[in-house]
């Protein structure tokens, strides 16, 4: 019976997952649950046929040169792979995968949380209850903003951002959409397609990040796009934090330009940005757009899938690289 390959999981999986890849591979994990610096990272490779990383790894191009020639394959358990450099992989010889599909309900649910979050102010309020202030009412007491009938616009009309958008017609709002291009009828649902970014921001009541990070969307969302939005905007993103220019984004919570804005991700994770965290018309979450049982097994087990399919021969289904 052929030796089983080895496997390095970089991070604390769910139970049934590690369970699966401790059945079919020889695995090396890391029972601290902490990110590896970049000397362990490539130490830990050395001694591996795949790894099977989340988004806190960092396969930077000097990353990627000093992997080892046994190293085949890196299964990302993520959809987004910014975290990895695609072409000097492709140019090293080693499969990159990701895990779409399975976590778009889960982030679109987040996104909603985050919507409602900061246009009814709800961290303010619960801070409020919590700390036993809660001790006037009145009719202008938290006052928030109402989004049904308001349009919600989503840059990245993408597997999240078209369940965002379902669920967003749920809430009786106008769904307004970015693409690089048109959806076909029966995805778009209705959904009003604009050519460019200034055009939707312009008719966002409600403006929704869904687009990956690459070299053309960091920081999209900056002073002068900030500015294109209607006055009062908010602003939702479960995508990457660096699609947003922090030190803006601070200005317009604080001038009023943005009523305000629910956020999941951050440009340093962990951790975030505590001159958002300082304001009160903010609604903040640590990155768990994907966090539910269901969809953090499905994330592993799509990864395993990509690795299954690797080592016997065949063209893995998410290969990105």
């Amino acid at each position: 019976m052929p030796e089983k390959p080895k496997l390095l999981i970089t991070r604390r999986l769910r139970d049934a997952v590690q369970a699966r890849a401790a059945r079919d591979y020889q695995v090396l994990t890391n029972a601290e649950d902490r990110v590896f610096t970049r000397e362990e990272l490539i130490e830990k490779c050395q001694q591996v046929d795949a790894v099977l990383p989340c988004h806190s790894e960092h396969f930077s191009a000097d990353v990627i040169a000093e992997l080892p020639k046994r190293l085949k394959i890196i299964a990302n358990h993520s959809v987004g792979v910014d975290h990895v450099d695609l072409a000097a992989a492709k140019d090293a010889g080693i499969v990159v995968t990701n895990t779409p599909d399975v976590l778009s309900d889960a982030t679109a649910e987040i996104a909603m949380l985050c919507m409602l979050g900061a246009a009814r102010r709800g961290a303010e309020g619960d801070a409020m209850v919590r700390a036993g202030k809660w001790d006037f009412w009145s009719p202008a007491f938290m006052v928030g903003r109402q989004v049904t009938g308001k349009r919600f616009g989503v840059l990245g009309m993408g597997r999240v951002g078209q369940v965002a958008a379902e669920r967003a017609r749920g809430f009786g709002m106008e769904v307004h959409y970015h693409n690089r291009k048109p959806l076909p009828d029966p995805l778009a649902k209705g959904a009003i397609f604009h050519e460019t970014v200034e055009d939707l921001f312009a008719h966002s009541d409600v403006l929704s990040l869904h687009c990956p990070s690459t070299p053309e969307t960091k920081g999209i969302i900056n002073s002068k796009t900030i500015a294109m939005l209607p006055d009062r905007a908010i602003l939702v993103n479960t995508a990457r934090g660096n699609l947003v220019d922090e030190d803006a984004l601070v200005a317009a919570l604080q001038s009023g330009k943005l009523f305000a804005a629910g956020l999941d991700v951050f440009c340093n994770e962990p951790g975030g940005n505590q001159r958002i965290s300082a304001l009160n018309n903010v609604f903040l979450l640590p990155h768990i757009g994907s966090a539910t049982e269901e969809t953090r097994d499905a994330m592993g087990f799509r990864a395993l899938d990509n690795l299954d399919a690797y080592f016997q021969g065949k063209e893995p289904g998410d290969r990105v690289a």
